[in-house]
């Protein structure tokens, strides 16, 4: 009669999860390889929503942003000429200008003291305050210079854009 003596159990907490016995789950809670699912499939995680009946539905494309592709202007019909935009329009639907910001930039950059930019692009009376200031000692004319190159909003006297 020689029992064996037994291992005595660890003190709680300790020792591998689910030490109780190795299940289809195996000592760590992970399924096994070679083990089969419970019959009918998993349960859905406590708390979360049903699936969807019949799956989600077909993806589909993201709008356009907003002010991509605007439509043109009424009245416009593809092929013909708009007098209100003889040098048609920007990507935003607005009509361009015959003149250009880079010679504005430019004459504003070079002999702004004098207001030639904006005598150029059809601003009278800044162009006359910029004559008789000197292009606001040549920092104002500079400013202006320098905006008329970098910005895509610059106007004319009629309001077109002016073209890059």
């Amino acid at each position: 009669m020689s029992e064996q003596p037994q291992k005595p159990s660890p003190p709680p907490g300790f020792g591998p999860p689910n030490s109780g016995g190795a299940g289809p789950s195996g000592p760590y809670g992970y399924p096994q390889p070679g083990s089969q699912p419970p019959p009918g499939g998993y349960p859905p995680p406590p708390g979360g929503y049903p699936p969807p009946p019949g799956g989600y539905p077909p993806p589909g494309g993201y709008p356009p942003p907003p002010g991509f592709q605007q439509p043109p202007p009424p009245g416009f019909v593809p092929g013909t000429f708009d007098p209100g935009a003889p040098y048609g329009y920007d990507p935003y639907g607005r009509p361009l200008s015959d003149k250009s910001k880079i010679v504005a930039g430019l004459l504003q950059l070079f002999v702004g003291s004098l207001g030639i930019g904006r005598f150029y692009t059809g601003s009278v009376g800044i162009g006359i305050a910029q004559l008789l200031t000197c292009g606001g000692l040549g920092i104002w004319s500079m400013i202006d210079g320098v905006m008329y190159l970098v910005s895509n909003d610059r106007t004319d006297s009629q309001g077109r854009i002016l073209r890059g």
